[in-house]
């Protein structure tokens, strides 16, 4: 009996029978997943040459989709509709992760006034299943009685993007560090292919790492330090600093990060003030992950 994983993207793949697989259902998907932060808008041509299959394919499941309503279309190009936050809104509302880290990223952001958030790995990408909910604010003439030294007059930095659902890259970030790190090396390794076939790792600043062999031993450093700092890789102006969130049996399952700017937080400070409260928020999740 032939056995076929559910997709080369996915972060988890569950092997099934070739015949249990519905080619339509998969290709339909794979048309759905074209859309992305870089290509917003896609007609059947392109849509047909991100999901691999035929133009008049891509065009029968646009049409499809748009019929059912996750996409929109002018007649020529298509991108998506609202609907498709049915599914991250019942991910998020029924999910055991994201409800397990809540309360510990609101307690993290009330006792420091950053910003924190939770990450798993899907493909090249984290992607943001968790956000603190505190809004930053400012003290004025300065901190109020009784807070931490982390309490700053600067107000709270939150990185571009950062918010649920969020897909980020996950080369360039802390979390996506610390996520690749938890994988084998021979997966890792893959990873690293995976990306250079694909055009390479991708430069958001000049501080981005890109070069591959660098990447390696900036993850195998991760993997012996336990976490991981990237200054201004991701955006200028924000340090983030990642740890594992680890279950009982010892499997990384998601990244707990926080994001500062230099002025408020440099990475020294960060892994000073900061590191150990991560490192505490880790062990008392690992009961309930």
């Amino acid at each position: 009996m032939a056995i076929l994983n559910t997709g080369a993207g996915s972060s988890a793949a569950f092997p099934i029978a070739k015949a249990d697989r519905i080619e339509g259902m998969a290709k339909g998907m794979a048309v759905l997943e074209s859309f992305d932060t870089q290509r917003q808008r896609l007609n059947a041509t392109l849509a047909a040459g991100r999901a691999g299959i035929t133009r008049a394919a891509a065009r029968r499941h646009l049409l499809t989709l748009t019929h059912l309503g996750y996409l929109e279309t002018d007649g020529s190009y298509f991108w998506l509709s609202a609907k498709v936050l049915r599914f991250s809104g019942s991910y998020l509302a029924t999910a055991r992760l994201p409800r397990a880290v809540q309360p510990e990223l609101n307690r993290l952001a009330m006792q420091t006034q950053e910003s924190f958030s939770v990450a798993v790995l899907d493909g090249a990408e984290v992607v943001i299943i968790g956000r603190s909910g505190m809004e930053s604010r400012s003290f004025g003439d300065g901190p109020p009685a009784g807070s931490t030294a982390l309490q700053r007059v600067l107000p709270r930095v939150t990185a571009y993007g950062l918010h649920l659902g969020a897909r980020l890259p996950a080369h360039a970030t802390s979390t996506g560090r610390v996520l690749l790190a938890a994988q084998p090396k021979g997966e890792v390794s893959a990873w690293l292919k995976a990306r250079g076939e694909a055009g390479g790792l991708m430069r958001l600043t000049r501080h981005t790492t890109t070069d591959a062999r660098r990447l390696r031993a900036v993850i195998n450093q991760v993997r012996v330090d336990d976490y991981c700092v990237a200054s201004e890789e991701h955006e200028l102006g924000v340090h983030a600093l990642a740890v594992p969130l680890r279950n009982m049996q010892g499997h990384t399952v998601a990244a707990l990060n926080v994001v500062a700017s230099p002025q408020r937080l440099g990475a020294d400070a960060l892994r000073r003030d900061v590191l150990p409260l991560l490192l505490d928020a880790a062990r008392a999740l690992r009961g309930l992950l």
